[in-house]
């Protein structure tokens, strides 16, 4: 009985200690430290997303579809110039941007209601980009911008036929951000006839 009882008189002894000093060292242990790198990647997106067969059909349909009305075989909008100077690191930084200058400038304009999809199509993009949202550049932005740059300008050289030409790149878009944001790259390299 004597062990029983300074059992039961050590037991909330025990607790108070446990409770004090134990906890928050496995609370804290579990946390990644200040400056190291967090579990989850914040340019990362998961493969499931580009896996959907329905919004993967829509968006080559309106790629194609747009595509068709495309009288511009010599330029490319969306190609490996995006990465010249760009960091393998940056790229999903870098095609969420493009994403995003294509839903604003060029999808959620007057073309929505020349083609079909292109409001679902936007909103999937949309949702990627948001998805995205504490994506950042590590190291200088310089080439970043520049790239982006030469794209708007290019885009706004074709004048009506940029934006064609954006919509006609969808598939590709689909594809770059896939390989560029996802854990597991698809082999092989994005190619497309002009």
């Amino acid at each position: 009985m004597a062990s029983l009882h300074t059992l039961a008189n050590s037991f909330p002894a025990w607790v108070f200690f446990c409770c004090c000093c134990c906890l928050p060292l496995l609370l804290t242990s579990s946390l990644p430290l200040k400056g190291a790198p967090s579990a989850h990647h914040a340019c990362r997106l998961r493969k499931i997303h580009f896996q959907q067969p329905y919004i993967r059909n829509r968006t080559y349909t309106l790629a194609k579809t747009a595509s068709a009305s495309d009288k511009d075989t010599d330029n490319r909008l969306i190609g490996q110039q995006l990465f010249v100077n760009i960091r393998e690191n940056n790229r999903c930084y870098m095609m969420k941007r493009v994403v995003e200058l294509v839903v604003k400038d060029v999808l959620l304009t007057e073309v929505k209601s020349q083609y079909p999809h292109v409001e679902e199509v936007a909103q999937f993009l949309a949702s990627l980009t948001s998805e995205l949202s504490s994506c950042q550049f590590s190291g200088k932005r310089d080439h970043i911008e520049k790239n982006l740059e030469q794209m708007k300008n290019k885009m706004e050289q074709l004048g009506e036929n940029g934006k064609t030409k954006a919509i006609g790149e969808l598939d590709l878009l689909f594809d770059y951000m896939e390989n560029a944001c996802t854990d597991a790259p698809k082999k092989g390299g994005n190619k497309k006839k002009n």
